[in-house]
This record gives structure tokens, C-alpha cells and sequence, in this order.
């Protein structure tokens, strides 16, 4: 998954692996947009990551919140994960952000803009929850 968009700067390309890690963790078979917050949220250090801290969204708050939202999965899962659609489309999205900006690079705030900007994902709905919408950041 992590090398499918060059473009990534290399905060953004972990954030992915990371989310994939995540989705593991949970014993999902696939990487959500909930993975992907999951993801943007472990790097503290990050643009995104720091944004959603601002919110409220910490790491350990993000994954008590899609814990009991989406619950863990009964068995480890094997092989490659597969990336829903809605995630890819956050990714997609974020290239658009950056584009948008005329920027060469998506980095870790524009996947955090796909999230809000994709609207019907998981992520996005738990980011709602923390009073963050695409309008308010863009």
C-alpha cells in the first residue's frame, strides 16, 4: 500500500504503513479511513497528527473510539490487506488537496483533509465527532 503514491512526503508514506499496522493490530483484513487517522494520529510530530491533539483526537482517545465502534476482528488476518474503496478515495481526495495548492508533495495534512473531505468514511464520521469538518479547515 505505502508504495502505490510517490508523491507522499515520507511522514505521510509511515502514516500509511502505520495505518496498516493499525488494521492489523484490530485484526482487520482491510485499511479503513479509520486506519488511516489511526495512522496520521502516531506521529505526534506530524501536521495532522498535531491538529487532531488540538481536537481532542489523541491517539489512545482515536483507538478507544474505533474500538468500540468497529470492535476487533476474531482472527489475525493473512496476506496483503486490501484498502476500501472509501479509503482510497480519501487518498485520491488528498492528492486533490495538494494539487490544488499547486504543492509537489501530499503531505500528512491533506490525507487528513481526504478524511474530512471523503464525508460518508468512518473517519470522517468520528472526526465529526470531535467538531472537525472539512469547511472548518480548508
Amino acid at each position: 500500500m505505502a508504495g502505490e503514491h510517490g508523491r507522499l512526503t515520507e511522514r505521510a508514506r509511515k502514516a500509511l504503513e502505520r495505518a496498516e499496522e493499525e488494521a492489523k493490530q484490530l485484526n482487520h483484513n482491510y485499511v479503513g479511513t479509520e486506519h488511516l487517522l489511526l495512522g496520521l494520529a502516531r506521529d505526534e510530530e506530524s501536521v495532522a497528527a498535531k491538529l487532531l491533539a488540538h481536537h481532542g483526537a489523541t491517539l489512545e482517545t482515536l483507538r478507544a473510539i474505533i474500538g468500540q465502534q468497529v470492535g476487533r476482528g476474531s482472527h489475525p488476518p493473512t496476506g496483503d490487506l486490501r484498502i476500501t474503496p472509501r479509503a482510497r478515495r480519501a487518498i485520491e481526495l488528498a492528492i486533490d488537496e495538494a494539487q490544488q495548492w499547486r504543492l509537489p508533495f501530499v503531505g500528512t495534512e491533506h490525507l487528513l483533509l481526504g478524511i474530512l473531505r471523503e464525508r460518508d468514511g468512518i473517519g470522517a464520521n468520528i472526526l465529526a465527532e470531535f467538531g472537525m469538518r472539512y469547511e472548518s479547515f480548508r
